[in-house]
């Protein structure tokens, strides 16, 4: 009973740093390649070079009854790397904008 309660705790863990992962990884590919630079962070490639591998390797991380359970021990570095992003470079870039005109609020003149 206490091993499977481990288990679930266990797979729930590796799920969601293989999410924050994945959240990260989205966030930097959508955003503008000179936004990083000008909030004073690395580059875009930098960045999504970084959280692909760490998506890689949580991924690969995620225990055996849903994935490979190998490299376990590097997805606290997948952790690193996505809380690294979302906490201090994805704030530091700003609110995400959408397509070239940026988003879309009332009074945009976008209705009808």
């Amino acid at each position: 009973m206490i091993r499977d309660l481990q288990i679930l705790i266990n797979l729930v863990l590796f799920l969601a740093v293989f999410g924050a992962s994945v959240v990260a990884l989205v966030d930097a590919m959508r955003r503008p390649t000179t936004a990083f630079p000008a909030a004073g962070k690395r580059t875009k490639q930098f960045w999504t070079t970084i959280l692909g591998v760490a998506t890689a390797v949580a991924f690969v991380a995620i225990p055996y009854p849903l994935g490979l359970g190998l490299l376990s021990f590097l997805a606290l570095g997948s952790a690193v790397a996505a809380l690294v992003y979302l906490y201090d470079v994805k704030p530091a870039l700003g609110p995400a904008r959408r397509g070239p005109r940026g988003p879309r609020g009332p009074g945009s003149g976008s209705g009808w």
